[in-house]
């Protein structure tokens, strides 16, 4: 599969979350902040979620939703946003079907051994479901800031 870049039509999905499903079309009209993150619970994925929650009303002013997507379990997710107070929306991905199709899955490298794993990643996805932003490899601090700040330019 190419590799997806700005200006190309976001791939339609559908994710199971703790508070029902989710599609691509649900946020037909709206920008969509859509990140992957490696797993629940662990200490950049709570941080960037944590983030991403403190700054929920800035982006609903800017007109964007927030979706946050890891393979863990709907429970998991339920479990996650409980504990952390998490405002944002997270949808399970379990066969890494969407992760795959975002490009997020990739060979990753810890202390010389290779594995399969989860990028961390953001699109900005615009409201006609083009990509308006791609954020690839992220490191969590400042990125929300820095995709609200893309979420804002595009609603002008």
């Amino acid at each position: 599969m190419a590799e997806l870049e700005v200006g190309a039509e976001a791939p339609a999905f559908e994710l199971e979350g703790p508070d029902g499903p989710f599609r691509l079309a649900d946020f037909a009209g709206q920008t969509l902040v859509l990140y992957f993150y490696p797993k629940d619970d662990t200490s950049g994925c709570t941080k960037e979620a944590i983030d991403f929650s403190e700054m929920l009303g800035a982006f609903q002013a800017a007109g964007a939703g927030i979706l946050g997507v890891s393979k863990d379990s709907v429970a998991s997710h339920g479990k996650f946003a409980a504990k952390h107070d998490l405002k944002v929306a997270l949808g399970s991905d379990p066969s890494g079907t969407v992760i795959e199709t975002y490009g997020a899955w990739v060979e990753k490298s810890m202390y010389g051994r290779k594995y399969m794993g989860i990028d961390r990643s953001t699109f900005l996805i615009d409201g006609d479901g083009k990509i308006a932003g791609i954020w690839r490899k992220v490191k969590v601090p400042g990125h929300a800031a820095a995709v609200l700040k893309a979420a804002q330019a595009l609603k002008g």
